[in-house]
C-alpha cells in the first residue's frame, strides 16, 4: 500500500521469500494463502484508514481459517506499532519500515545476517520494462505539516555503487526505464560527505548501456542542485521531467510551512529550470487550507499556477497530522468548506492548463513506450509521463502488432485533458538537438 517507495520494499521482501523457496502473489483482493504480509502507508488520514481497514480484512480472514499467518510492515506500523498490537492482536507480528527483512529469520528459513546483506533479491511487480529505484530513505527537511520524518527518521543515502549495480542487474533482466525515487531526491549524498551527488548519480546511471529513460521524482526546491539541469539537458536518457513539490507560493504560508524558500526564489527556480532545460515537463504538488491561509494567500497561489503552467499538478487540502510542528504550533483554522472550494478552484484552473498543454502536442512525433493493451488501444507513455500518475498515449490496435516495453515513434493526432491519441509515425522521433 502507499507510495512507490513502499512498493520497492514489498518487491524486495517478495524477492527474499522467493529466494528461500516461497511462491509469492502480489494481490490484496483475495485473502487466501499460507502467509499474508501487508505493507502499510501512514502518510495522511485517508491512507492510514485504508491501511487499517486492510489489516482488519485480513485479520478476519485469519480468524476464518483462510490464511495461517498475518504480518504487517511499513509506515503505519513503524509509527503506531504498540497501538496496533493492542487493537488488532490477530496479527502475528508487526514490523516497521526498516526491519522487515527480519521476517525471514523469524520464520526460521534464513539466517538474519544473510537476509540483511542479500543484494539483488527483488521481484518486480511493475511491467518488466520499468522499475523504481530508491536511492535514499528518510528526510531531514522537517516541513511543518509532514509526518514523514517521524516515520522514516533522518536522511540516509544508499551507496552509489550499490545503486548502479542494481540498475545493471535490472538492465540485464530487460528493464529499460527507471523512476528514481526518494523522500528528498536532491539531498542525495549530503549525509555521506556533505555534498549533493544527485547529478553525478544520474549521469553515471545514464552511461550504463541499455538504460533508455531515467525519470526523477520528489525533488526539493530549497538549495536545488543546479548541475542536475546540465545532466538533464545533455543526456537524452534523462527524461525532460522533474517532480518537485512546491506546496505554496505566499511568503507567510511558506514561512509557517517551514519550507525555507521565498516566493521570489520559487519564481526564479521555476524560470531557471525552464530556461536551462527547454521543453521540460514539471510535476508539482500544492496544498490549500494550511493554517492561517488567507484569501490573498490563495489568490497568490492561483496567480502562480497561471504563470507557471505546470504540465502536471496535484493538490490536496491540509489535514492536521499528530506529532507534526503544525499540529503543535497552529490551529487548523481554515474551515473545511473553504478548503474544498479552494481545492476545487485550483484543480479547475489546472484542468484548463492541462487542456492547453496536451493540445500543443498534436502534430508532434513523440517517442512512446508501450505499457499494455486495453480493449481497442495500446497504452503507452512519452518521456513526459510517469507510470500510473500522468497522461498516457492511446494507439489503436488497428495500427498493427506493438510489443509491451518497446519504443515507437508516434504521431499525436488528438488530445484531451487526460490523454493523447496517436498513430505510428512513418518518420522517426525528433532528436533533442532539434528541439526548440
Amino acid at each position: 500500500m502507499g507510495c512507490s517507495k513502499n512498493l520497492v520494499d514489498s518487491e524486495t521482501l517478495m524477492g527474499l521469500f522467493e529466494r528461500y523457496g516461497y511462491q509469492c502473489t502480489h494481490d490484496s483482493d483475495h485473502p487466501e494463502g499460507e502467509i499474508v504480509v501487508i505493507n502499510t502507508c501512514g502518510f495522511i488520514e485517508d491512507a492510514k484508514q485504508e491501511s487499517i481497514d486492510t489489516i482488519l480484512e485480513f485479520a478476519q480472514a485469519k480468524e476464518e481459517g483462510r490464511i495461517r499467518r498475518l504480518y504487517v510492515m511499513g509506515c503505519l506500523s513503524q509509527r503506531y506499532q504498540q497501538d496496533l498490537q493492542k487493537e488488532i492482536p490477530q496479527v502475528d507480528k508487526y514490523y516497521g519500515k526498516f526491519n522487515f527483512r527480519q521476517l525471514l529469520s523469524d520464520l526460521a528459513v534464513a539466517d538474519e545476517h544473510e537476509v540483511q546483506t542479500c543484494e539483488g533479491c527483488r521481484h518486480l511487480t511493475t511491467p518488466h520494462h520499468y522499475a523504481y529505484i530508491k536511492i535514499s530513505e528518510g528526510c531531514d527537511r522537517h516541513c511543518a505539516y509532514c509526518a514523514i520524518p517521524i516515520m522514516t527518521g533522518r536522511h540516509v543515502s544508499r551507496q552509489m555503487d550499490d545503486i548502479l549495480d542494481e540498475v545493471r542487474r535490472l538492465v540485464a533482466g530487460g528493464t529499460r526505464e527507471f523512476q528514481v525515487i526518494a523522500q528528498e531526491l536532491t539531498y542525495y549524498g549530503i549525509d555521506i560527505d556533505g555534498r549533493q551527488h544527485i547529478a553525478e548519480l544520474v549521469e553515471r546511471m545514464a552511461s550504463i548501456p541499455g538504460v533508455e529513460w531515467i525519470r526523477l521524482h520528489y525533488a526539493y526546491p530549497t538549495h536545488f542542485p543546479w548541475d542536475l539541469l546540465r545532466v538533464m539537458r545533455e543526456h537524452p536518457q534523462v527524461c525532460k521531467y522533474l517532480d518537485i513539490a512546491l506546496q505554496h507560493i505566499s511568503d507567510p504560508v511558506l514561512q509557517r510551512m517551514q519550507r525555507h524558500i521565498s516566493k521570489a526564489e520559487t519564481y526564479e527556480l521555476v524560470d531557471r529550470i525552464r530556461r536551462e532545460v527547454p521543453g521540460i515537463h514539471l510535476r508539482t504538488t500544492l496544498m490549500v487550507g494550511f493554517p492561517g491561509e488567507t484569501d490573498d494567500d490563495f489568490r497568490q497561489l492561483m496567480d502562480f499556477v497561471r504563470w507557471a503552467k505546470f504540465e502536471r499538478m496535484g493538490a490536496f487540502a491540509y489535514s492536521e497530522e499528530e506529532g507534526t510542528p503544525s499540529a503543535r504550533l497552529y490551529t487548523d483554522d481554515v474551515p473545511s468548506e473553504v478548503k474544498e472550494r479552494r481545492l476545487s478552484d485550483l484543480m479547475a484552473l489546472q484542468q484548463e492548463i492541462s487542456v492547453e498543454v496536451q493540445g500543443r502536442k498534436v502534430g508532434q512525433t513523440l517517442k512512446v513506450v508501450i505499457d499494455r493493451q486495453e480493449g481497442d488501444y495500446y497504452v503507452g507513455r512519452s518521456e513526459y509521463s510517469s507510470p500510473e500518475v500522468d497522461p498516457e498515449v492511446l494507439i489503436p490496435v488497428s495500427e498493427g502488432s506493438l510489443s509491451s516495453g518497446h519504443y515507437y515513434p508516434v504521431l499525436i493526432t488528438d488530445a484531451d485533458e487526460f490523454d493523447l491519441y496517436g498513430s505510428i509515425a512513418s518518420s522517426p522521433c525528433k532528436s533533442r538537438k532539434h528541439e526548440q
